[in-house]
């Protein structure tokens, strides 16, 4: 009897021991750094490259947000996480604005944070996995909208149809953007979409006071594009 007391002792020890540390991994261990300066992958251009300028996002002037809702010690809040870590390029045809095209879109996962750092840590070490997914891509396939014509400071709607990728899965989805050309030298916009945590397997650790974070987000990109060099 008191063999299996003790081994009863020893397996909740156990447990307890191992509980804790995921406790610590999820929600204590820090947020990890970013492996290396994020830098835009060349855009790979469709047709005669001298038809196209250039641009790449600053990422001092730009934003991607994420914004979801869950109620927090009883209260309805509202969750945004931030990362100025974005970098691409757009290639504009000036001349005939409707050839023009997009190049990956990348965020570093890591560097998305919310006002809540227990929330930062779990995000990094379980929501997102950022050890071993670092980066955050869109990759472009369609642009509808487009002008026929090109006018400085002419706000254009348009539709971005590409496929998202969070973590290992990845899934087709829609911006709705908005883009104004200043002049030929620059490019400001932004793009939001809406996307269910689900369909990436994006899953919340279990936390006190923690309840009803709802599947869909809100992901919103604005952005500076100047002429890249």
């Amino acid at each position: 009897m008191k063999d299996k007391t003790l081994i009863g002792g020893i397996v909740v020890m156990v447990v307890g021991a191992v509980l804790i540390g995921v406790v610590w991994l999820v929600f204590f261990q820090p947020a990890r750094t970013p492996s290396a300066p994020l830098t835009a992958v060349p855009i790979t251009l469709t047709g005669d490259s001298n038809q196209f300028t250039i641009f790449e996002i600053v990422p001092t002037e730009s934003l991607a947000t994420f914004t979801l809702s869950e109620t927090l010690r009883g209260l309805p809040t509202t969750v945004v996480g931030r990362s100025r870590e974005i970098a691409g390029q757009i290639a504009i045809d000036f001349e005939n604005p409707a050839n023009s095209q997009m190049g990956p879109i990348q965020i570093n996962a890591r560097t998305l944070m919310t006002d809540n750092e227990f929330r930062n840590n779990a995000i990094n070490n379980f929501i997102l996995d950022t050890e071993q997914y670092e980066l955050i891509t869109f990759t472009p396939r369609q642009m509808t909208g487009l002008p026929s014509e090109f006018t400085a400071e002419e706000p254009i709607e348009l539709q971005i149809e590409g496929d998202l990728t969070i973590r290992e899965i990845t899934k087709p989805v829609t911006f709705a953007a908005t883009v104004t050309a200043n002049g030929r030298t620059e490019l400001n916009g932004s793009a939001t979409a809406q996307i269910l945590r689900a369909d990436f397997g994006l899953q919340i650790p279990d936390a006190p006071g923690v309840a009803n974070v709802s599947d869909e987000v809100q992901l919103t990109f604005e952005f500076t594009a100047k002429l890249h060099k």
